[in-house]
Order: C-alpha cells, then sequence, then structure tokens
C-alpha cells in the first residue's frame, strides 16, 4: 500500500520524501484557490521534482473554457498530477471530459460503492473515500475501502481507493487489509510511523507486515 501525505508544504513533502516513505501527495483543498496562478504552478512544480509518484492536485472550479485552474491546464505540468473533483452531479461532465482528454482524474466525497462505480463510469482512475464518516448502512470508512475493493474485483471496474486520513498506525494497517492501494496520512501521523511501538525497525517493517496481513487477510 503506498503512503501518501496529505499536504500542500513543500517541507512536509521533503520530509517524507527524505525518510523513503513517500509515494505521493494529496493537496490540501486550497492550494490553488488561495495562491496566484503562478505561485501555484510554481508549487506543483516542485511538488513534482520531490516525488516520483502521483500529485493529487485539488481545484475548486473545472470549466470547460480551459482557463488556468482547469484541470486540462494543470494536467500539462507533469503526467503525475492527477485532478480532485469532488462527486457531484455538476462535476460528472467534467470528469468525462477530462478523462476523454486523456487526464487522470480522482473522485473525492465517495462514500458508497454504488458512488465508486458511478466514479468510474465517469472516467475516474482514483477513489479517495474518506475514514471519519459512516456510510447508508453504517459502516466506517475501513467497511466502505473494503466494500469498494470487493466491487471492483468482482466487476470490470478498475479503479485506486484511497483512504484519507487514519487516524492511527492500527487504522493504516486496517485500511491496508481492507485493500486500499493507498492511504493519506497527515504530517503528525507520517512521523509517528517512523516510531511504531510493533516494530523496531521503524515504517518500513510496519508497511511489510501491513502488506503481507492484506495477502492473508480474506476480502469479504
Amino acid at each position: 500500500m503506498k503512503i501518501l501525505i496529505a499536504t500542500a508544504s513543500l517541507s512536509d513533502v521533503a520530509w517524507g520524501a527524505a525518510h523513503g516513505m513517500l509515494d505521493g501527495v494529496l493537496t490540501t483543498h486550497g492550494l490553488l484557490a488561495d495562491e496566484d496562478a503562478r505561485d501555484a504552478r510554481a508549487h506543483l512544480q516542485e511538488l513534482c521534482r520531490l516525488v516520483h509518484g502521483p500529485i493529487y492536485a485539488s481545484v475548486r472550479l473545472i470549466d470547460s473554457a480551459g482557463a488556468y485552474r482547469d484541470g486540462k491546464e494543470l494536467a500539462k505540468l507533469s503526467d503525475q498530477i492527477v485532478v480532485q473533483l469532488p462527486l457531484v452531479e455538476e462535476t460528472l461532465g467534467a470528469m468525462r471530459r477530462l478523462s476523454a482528454d486523456g487526464v487522470r482524474v480522482a473522485a473525492t466525497h465517495v462514500f458508497s460503492t454504488a458512488q465508486a462505480l458511478l466514479a468510474v463510469r465517469a472516467g475516474a482512475s482514483s477513489i479517495i473515500t474518506p475514514l471519519d464518516l459512516l456510510d447508508g448502512a453504517g459502516h466506517d470508512g475501513v467497511g466502505v475501502v473494503r466494500d469498494i475493493r470487493s466491487a471492483f474485483n468482482t466487476s470490470a471496474a478498475e479503479c485506486d481507493v484511497v483512504a484519507v486520513h487514519p487516524s492511527s498506525p492500527t487504522q493504516f494497517g486496517a485500511c491496508a487489509i481492507a485493500g486500499a492501494d493507498a492511504a493519506a496520512i497527515t504530517f503528525d501521523l507520517c512521523r509517528s510511523l517512523l516510531f511504531h511501538p510493533l516494530t523496531d525497525r521503524g515504517v518500513e517493517q510496519f508497511l511489510g507486515d501491513a502488506a503481507r496481513l492484506r495477502h492473508t487477510w480474506p476480502v469479504n
């Protein structure tokens, strides 16, 4: 399972990369909204330089006119960039357009298997689901991850499942067992994994244990 840091801070990303425990970045919601276009562009380019994996770029407004904040323009910066869009009716058209143009799209605010399959049909290449909310059946976030992964395993749908903000190393391991492809963790939790009490060798041993559990634990 991959580790993403949920941040827009270059220093946080550099720390994670230096410790060999960073596979990508899930940027915070206001990265492009709160900076001018030039600063945001330079910021994203620096993130791509620091990390070889995906950069999930948060964008508030996606339109079809090709404005600077449009996902097509963002994708020109690097093939690492995946444009985040909330899964609501108003954005389904944008997902389809971006996907048709070869832009990778991540659907956020996904709380159920039905929503995940809808996002895949709209062209999403990644599903981002929070861990701090219950779905309609009362499942917690890890249960939703497990259900989505199980649905993908029994259908033609192909999509990465990203669990956002596990609250502890234990929940992080549970995400791996549930079949998440990546977990987006905060900088503080990222640091704590280096000193996890279940291991004497730091995060690499912990992640190795999680990976082995994922292969031996039944997916229901």
